[in-house]
């Protein structure tokens, strides 16, 4: 059995040959290069990082963008999740179709058209302005919120799939067993269906956060150069002021703190698993 299961995993071996050639080679060189300087081993880029203010102003900038989207689109996912586990047939197509489709679509277009909506004379404040709600334009473009709001609806996907697919796997009669002790809709809310569904909350939080901490176009598009983020300014020592060693040391960072937002997530998956 052991032999047939070391067979099998050999199949694997190709995809993870890939992947390291493609994927992390790069990423160990990108990670030399950034304790390399004239050929010497050094901590001087990361030193001077952490001592620059704006650059600590960046990262918590960066970190706090990523964390309101997430929490945004947790919000907005886990009513739609609920309901996309209780739909069946027609609407259940309908809801998946919404999810998914809009994944086929470039970020770009996404991005590009939450600028159309947020505009000065764009369509939300025309909307406003109509109604009477507003006198004058309000500015929404190049704000930190309408950052928020645009990363949450194009990252909206990751965060509904897991929590459906964990809701969908639910056994339906444990809610309907509480309710028939006397239990409200509330406690059963929070006892019964959260619990169960935290490892899905789990994972589309990782998968947010992730791709929020790391967006690039999102917020060239929305906010501009106004309020940059470690993408951003990754970007710019690459491509603007030719530093490889200061892109280097950000790109590290960057990866540092998703590789322990992952490994963070799967702990704390694997604890909720195991109280189940």
């Amino acid at each position: 059995m052991r032999g047939r299961a070391e067979r099998i995993g050999l199949l694997a071996l190709p995809g993870l040959s890939f992947l390291a050639i493609i994927y992390a080679l790069p990423l160990f060189m990108l990670l030399l290069k950034s304790f390399q300087i004239d050929g010497q081993f050094s901590v001087e880029e990361y030193v001077t990082f952490f001592s620059d203010e704006y650059n600590l102003n960046v990262l918590w900038r960066t970190l706090r963008v990523a964390l309101l989207t997430t929490g945004l689109a947790l919000i907005i996912a886990y009513p739609t999740a609920i309901i996309m586990a209780r739909v069946k047939g027609f609407w259940l197509s309908v809801f998946l179709v919404a999810m998914v489709l809009p994944m086929s679509v470039g970020v770009v277009v996404k991005a590009f058209a939450w600028t159309i909506l947020f505009r000065t004379r764009g369509v939300l404040n025309d909307t406003l302005m109509s109604l009477g709600i507003t006198e004058a334009p309000i500015r929404m473009l190049f704000t930190e919120t309408a950052l928020v709001i645009g990363a949450a609806n194009v990252f909206l996907p990751f965060m509904v799939l897991p929590i459906y697919a964990v809701l969908r796997q639910m056994d339906s009669r444990l809610p309907e067993a509480a309710a028939s002790l006397g239990a409200t809709p509330v406690f059963r809310f929070m006892n019964v269906t959260l619990p169960l569904s935290l490892p899905g909350v789990v994972a589309g939080s990782a998968f947010t956060f992730s791709l929020a901490v790391s967006m690039y176009v999102i917020p060239s598009l929305i906010v501009g150069e106004r309020q940059q983020t470690l993408s951003m300014l990754t970007a710019r020592s690459f491509l603007y002021l030719r530093n490889e060693a200061l892109g280097a040391t950000i790109s590290s960072i960057l990866l540092v703190i998703a590789i322990s937002v992952v490994l963070g997530s799967s702990w704390l998956a694997n604890r909720l698993g195991a109280r189940q």
